[in-house]
């Protein structure tokens, strides 16, 4: 009788011929490596567009202060330099715990990784607490957006510049809450001992994401808080 078509793929291999796959490996990649340059790649391109995504923002920023100099010099006056600052360190320090909790996965540190993912979620919210009291400021004295603007002491348009701070500084705090979003479910699967030397693709990619982020306050800092 001959052997039918429909048989079971010989031991050890899958359907598609794969062979037997680690518990990390998607059914549809062939070995680890494939898997992590395509995870990379994918990433790169997400982070691509929201280099064009802020690169449209921040050319907003460089038409509205050529045509609103003087508004721009007096109401950049009027944002708390030591809190944005403070941010900026807490930031910059959030990027070194970050790069620890990827050479922790890598190297297969499961309690470095878990506390440096913390300490990463941490100064994120540390970030996210300034900004409220940044904020909060900026309302309490009329500092508004458009038609909502009703503070004193700043010539010109000031609703036109406090309308870039709220755009650029709130696109860039949703950016800092999704984050802190990812890097707490990474943390989750982290605490289950998911990642190792052979799968750390999300703690990295999650890495590069938060680095972008980081890299978009060093920009967003100068700008509004320093250039005179």
């Amino acid at each position: 009788m001959s052997t039918s078509s429909h048989a079971p793929a010989a031991h050890g291999h899958d359907a598609h011929g794969h062979g037997e796959h680690p518990k990390f490996l998607a059914h549809h990649f062939y070995t680890p490596e494939q898997q992590l340059t395509s995870a990379k790649l994918g990433m790169w391109l997400f982070l691509a567009q929201e280099i064009l995504f802020f690169g449209g923002v921040f050319m907003a920023y460089i038409a509205l202060r050529f045509f609103y100099p003087g508004t721009f010099l007096a109401a950049h006056e009027h944002l708390n330099k030591l809190a944005g600052a403070a941010n900026t360190i807490i930031l910059l320090t959030s990027s070194l715990t970050m790069a620890l909790a990827v050479r922790a996965a890598q190297v297969g540190n499961k309690k470095s990784l878990i506390n440096n993912l913390i300490w990463t979620i941490l100064f994120a919210c540390a970030f996210m607490v300034i900004k409220y009291f940044e904020y909060s400021a900026k309302f309490e004295h009329g500092y508004l957006p458009g038609k909502y603007y009703h503070g004193h002491g700043i010539e010109g348009a000031p609703h036109v510049f406090f309308g870039l701070y709220f755009t650029m500084t709130g696109l860039h705090g949703l950016h800092v809450l999704i984050g802190i979003g990812v890097l707490a479910w990474v943390l989750i699967r982290a605490s289950k001992d998911e990642f190792g030397p052979q799968f750390y693709a999300p703690v990295e990619n999650v890495g590069l994401y938060w680095h972008l982020v980081d890299l978009i306050w060093i920009f967003l800092f100068p700008l509004l808080y320093l250039v005179r």
